[in-house]
């Protein structure tokens, strides 16, 4: 926001002088908190997916699955409203997240989870929003917000506790841990390229578009995924339409379209309260009855988030 100031006392008047003040954080509209609210709960509601179907679907014939489901799903929504494809200096950065995020990033996670114990793999894939919140300091430029860093902190503390009260030792296999956090940079990565290409294209299709071309990346695993579908029982196969549709085509739009009206590093704060919703998610659905550190923990990242929300005065 530009304003300008008359001269100061005892100077020569050269008119008004302009000055820069950084305009405060506008606040999110309702639709944008909903859009929040969603994308967390299906993310984390993923965790609980990924778990139940993972004994029928290796790691590359999962991610593909996914993506193939969405990429259907969420078509029939961009389509017939798809006025012009991306240019050809347009589809540099998609064809980047496409690759890191959609492909890269489900499939090391996945392997990842194969390795490690939940409360591990939580801790270390929430090192990602704090790589966003670095990245968007600086790359878009957003700077950096005291309460964020703060809010970031104490949110991280709650991973932690979570971690914490996994109810299981650590299992860390050292290939385990280097998946896990590669995943999370690919994430990180992944989110600063993206919100540039939404100043031009809507949510649903940079969504799209990005499925796309993490399912061409996936394609080699399209014989592995056949064999495993036709081994699978109905509800692991079903398991892995819901997670194309929900987590995938749904909350990753959801997701883009909060990432157009909210600062990238604030909007991945907000996924801090995914290991806390997961937590919830599998008591009411497994019956996995969560620890005290568990729900300490959650609570912990619920305050963390708020703090990232108040404006540095």
């Amino acid at each position: 926001m530009t304003t300008t100031t008359p001269a100061e006392p005892g100077q020569p008047s050269k008119g008004l002088e302009e000055r820069t003040i950084p305009a405060p954080a506008a606040p999110i509209s309702k639709l944008g908190i909903a859009a929040v609210v969603v994308t967390v709960v299906l993310w984390a509601s993923a965790f609980v997916g990924i778990r139940a179907v993972g004994p029928s679907f290796s790691p590359g014939s999962l991610t593909l699955g996914r993506l193939a489901v969405a990429a259907v799903a969420l078509g029939l929504v961009v389509l017939p409203t798809l006025k012009h494809w991306p240019s050809k200096r347009e589809w540099w950065p998609i064809l980047a997240y496409g690759v890191m995020w959609f492909g890269g990033y489900n499939v090391a996670l996945n392997a990842a989870e194969h390795m490690l114990d939940a409360g591990t793999s939580a801790m270390l894939i929430n090192v990602s929003p704090i790589l966003i919140a670095v990245m968007a300091g600086v790359v878009l430029k957003e700077g950096f917000p005291r309460w964020l860093i703060i809010g970031s902190a104490v949110a991280f503390g709650g991973v932690a506790m979570i971690a914490l009260g996994s109810g299981q030792r650590s299992t860390a296999d050292v290939a385990g841990v280097l998946l896990c956090l590669l995943a999370a940079v690919l994430a990180a990565v992944s989110v600063i390229i993206q919100k540039p290409v939404l100043r031009k294209f809507t949510a649903a299709q940079a969504t799209w578009f990005g499925i796309m071309v993490g399912a061409a990346c996936c394609l080699p695993w399209t014989g592995q995924l056949i064999m495993e579908v036709q081994a699978a029982p109905l509800p692991a196969t079903l398991g892995l339409a819901y997670l194309g549709i929900f987590p995938t085509a749904i909350a990753f739009t959801t997701w883009a379209y909060a990432l157009s009206l909210i600062s990238a590093g604030r909007l991945a704060a907000t996924t801090y309260l995914v290991p806390g919703t997961t937590i919830l998610i599998s008591w009411a659905v497994l019956n996995e009855v969560p620890s005290i550190w568990g729900l300490i923990g959650g609570v912990v990242c619920l305050i963390g988030v708020g703090l990232t929300r108040r404006r540095t005065g």
